[in-house]
């Protein structure tokens, strides 16, 4: 078993080079690059953090759409291409496959994460560059894990795909909705006011905390202590689990 989740792990970052996406990321990193340059021309005072945060923002958001875009398009060109259907014919568990599958993006979103990490290492302190880095690939965990779960529960690329990108919407901004929830003109006497604040406690309850995952803060300032990152790692592992166990539900009702 071991050696077949070895095997499925090393044709998935074939795939990924195949498919060259880490070209792609150079790619972006040269443009983030870029961008911070001219914002560093253009910024009047507090350059150097403007630009911190914009290029941490802006790799983040592309290192969540490339593992968003591989993981579903990787596996739904395998079920489109009957791979998986051969695969499984074989003396095969389904939740090795579904194992070597995930452990196999989240190895890209290591190396996605690493190749990320190198231009804020110019502008930014190691210390809070590697904390940010080791935030954003728990971060892809739970992306690679949600956008498979997906995939394998609707089995269409722009519904997985639109559902990926609601949820992490929805997980990013959860911080902002709950302080508006109870802004200026929240009224504690109000019964409207209140049901909606605790159902807006409810859904965040739910939902991982991927507002404190690897803020710019950071990077810009003094870095905070590596404690910060254990409650992220915690996360990152019951989201993961969480939906593995979903996504491994739908794999063994699914007739091939």
């Amino acid at each position: 078993m071991p050696a077949q989740l070895l095997s499925i792990i090393r044709l998935t970052l074939l795939e990924a080079l195949r498919t060259r996406l880490l070209w792609f990321a150079v790619l972006v990193v040269v443009a983030g690059a870029g961008l911070a340059l001219f914002l560093d021309s253009i910024a009047i005072t507090e350059g150097r953090e403007i630009r911190v945060g914009v290029l941490a923002a802006g790799l983040r958001l592309a290192a969540v759409l490339l593992v968003s875009l591989f993981v579903i398009g990787s596996t739904l060109r395998e079920f489109d291409d009957k791979v998986v259907d051969l695969l499984l014919s074989l003396p095969l568990p389904r939740s090795v496959y579904l194992l070597g599958k995930l452990a196999g993006f989240v190895m890209f979103a290591v190396i996605l994460s690493g190749l990320f990490m190198v231009p804020l290492l110019v502008l930014a302190a190691p210390a809070g560059v590697l904390l940010w880095g080791g935030a954003l690939v728990a971060e892809l965990a739970i992306v690679a894990a949600l956008a498979l779960f997906c995939l394998l529960t609707f089995q269409h690329l722009p519904v997985a795909l639109g559902v990926v990108a609601g949820f992490y919407v929805l997980a990013r901004a959860m911080g902002a909705i709950q302080l508006m929830a109870r802004g200026t003109f929240y009224d504690p006497g109000s019964l409207f006011h209140v049901v909606s604040a605790r159902a807006v406690d409810a859904v965040a309850f739910l939902l991982p905390e991927l507002y404190r995952f690897g803020p710019a803060e950071w990077l810009m300032y003094d870095p905070v202590e590596a404690a910060e990152l254990v409650p992220i790692l915690g996360q990152a592992v019951i989201y993961t689990t969480l939906l593995v166990a979903a996504a491994l539900v739908d794999l063994y009702r699914r007739e091939f």
